[in-house]
């Protein structure tokens, strides 16, 4: 075998490890949803604190992805990783093992901490490692299908964990697999140089994103508890979004800026930026009311709420597959418009539902149209966030992509559940009151946050249209480019 076979079968080999830390990551944001029910009974949780399982995970992980962004180029991308993978795998043992609430708090808060240093390093690992444009789409699509698909996995994983074993393995089985992985890493994944810094680090911009991600993050949960008018929701909102706005002030000054504006002030990224904000209000519409639907309207199980979630990371998997051939062809903007449109399609299907329907019949077909539609945006997206990027600015990019669609989840949990229960209340006050009147009432919310996040695949869109402007002769040679540079920066 040639040394050039060798290296390119190391390459792919690295792949499937990059991959698996990216599903680890992805798998926590849904794998204790189906639990924590359990977990608060067995932990004796209060009601009011309960929302600290997820809250201390995606508070740390979204303040801190620009940061692990950055410190994956100047420390190293393959160590970063390392660094990541080990910590997550302590940090879900820990919280595995809780005894307490704070317990299980801190242990969540530590794996969104390694989760911020796992989930940039390894995309800029897979940004860096594939050059040549066809290698580069297929590595995006799988590790966009692995994106796409890993919160359906998370529901189904933590629906047969939960009912055969116990809530507790839900974070516990992370320990085995991260470590396995990181050890999988030190054979294949080829170590790489650090950027080399020009200056100091930028303390006053990682502090005003860290404060601003966290605080905005952390206003969104709050809306999805107090409301949107409540005085902390508003100021935590407020607060972060001026902290953010003097960050970018910052970063336009200082002469080594943690986020140089030349990444989000290209056209092409920044479409893909905002596309990857939007994209997970749409999902979180699926992922939030057909969870509900399936367990408290149709009595699922949760093994058997999460098995109906399957038709998602098949469907992805196929659709991504498809992507990875036509993405060099065609190009992101393509891909990203018709994904969009398959998504409106699904989520307008789904927004029919009412009580009494079939799965098969009225979740099943929406459930294959939308991941189409998810796998072709993901991976286009990842590309074109990543598109014509520096080596040395491959790990905050990265990290800011992550970071969006952080704050796209928190958008979509709060609004969403806002709107569902405001929608439920109104329906329950203009109808007779039944014994089926509250599940009526339920399946209504669910539809109207079906039509919401058909709205926002609708923005999405038009979003595309206007920003992704990169055509199939571009995005080869912008890849072949990249290439080059990266290859000369290594040597």
């Amino acid at each position: 075998m040639s040394e050039e076979q060798v290296a390119s079968d190391r390459r792919w080999w690295a792949l499937v490890v990059l991959s698996i830390a990216q599903l680890i990551v992805v798998l926590d944001a849904t794998i204790v949803t189906i639990s924590l029910p359990y977990a608060q009974a067995d932990l004796g949780i209060a009601d009011a604190d309960k929302q600290w399982v997820f809250t201390a995970y995606t508070l740390v992980f979204g303040g801190l992805l620009l940061l692990g962004g950055r410190l994956a180029d100047y420390v190293g991308r393959r160590r970063i990783f390392l660094i990541g993978l080990t910590g997550f795998a302590v940090a879900s043992g820990l919280a595995g093992a809780a005894v307490s609430p704070g317990m299980l708090f801190a242990g969540r808060a530590l794996q969104g901490l390694f989760a911020a240093l796992l989930a940039p390093a390894a995309l800029s690992l897979v940004s860096v490692t594939f050059t040549r444009a066809q290698e580069r789409a297929r590595a995006f699509a799988v590790f966009g299908g692995v994106s796409g698909a890993g919160f359906a996995l998370g529901l189904i994983g933590g629906g047969a964990l939960t009912q055969y074993a116990s809530w507790r393995w839900c974070l516990l089985i992370n320990t085995p697999i991260a470590l396995a992985t990181a050890a999988a890493a030190l054979l294949v994944i080829v170590r790489d140089v650090p950027v080399r810094r020009e200056g100091g680090y930028d303390l006053p911009g990682v502090l005003l994103v860290t404060a601003g991600l966290a605080s905005v993050v952390y206003g969104f949960n709050r809306a999805a508890q107090v409301g949107w008018g409540a005085a902390s929701t508003l100021t935590l909102l407020v607060v972060g979004v001026g902290l953010l706005l003097a960050f970018v002030a910052v970063e336009g000054r200082v002469a080594d800026p943690l986020l140089p504006l030349r990444i989000p002030g290209e056209l092409n990224r920044a479409g893909s930026f905002l596309v990857a904000l939007l994209v997970p209000v749409a999902m979180y519409a699926v992922f939030l009311f057909l969870s509900y639907y399936f367990q408290q309207t149709l009595g699922y199980s949760p093994l058997r709420a999460g098995i109906a979630f399957l038709p998602f990371p098949f469907g992805i998997v196929v659709s991504a597959g498809i992507a990875s051939k036509l993405l060099p062809q065609v190009g992101p903007r393509v891909l990203m418009l018709a994904g969009a449109q398959l998504g409106v399609v699904g989520l307008i299907y789904l927004a029919q539902l009412k009580v009494g329907y079939s799965y098969w019949a009225a979740v099943f077909p929406a459930e294959i149209v939308i991941a189409l539609g998810m796998a072709q945006i993901f991976v286009a997206m990842q590309a074109t966030a990543l598109y014509a990027i520096d080596d040395r600015d491959a790990g905050v990019a990265s990290g800011l992509l992550n970071a969006v669609q952080q704050i796209g989840a928190a958008i979509g949990t709060a609004l969403l559940t806002t709107i569902a229960v405001q929608v439920s209340t109104r329906y329950a006050h203009h109808h007779p009151p039944t014994p089926a009147l509250p599940a009526h009432a339920a399946v209504h919310s669910y539809d109207v946050g079906f039509y919401w996040g058909a709205g926002f695949f609708v923005i999405a869109a038009i979003v595309v249209a206007i920003t992704i402007r990169v055509r199939k002769l571009d995005a080869v040679s912008a890849g072949d480019e990249f290439g080059r540079v990266a290859s000369s920066q290594r040597a």
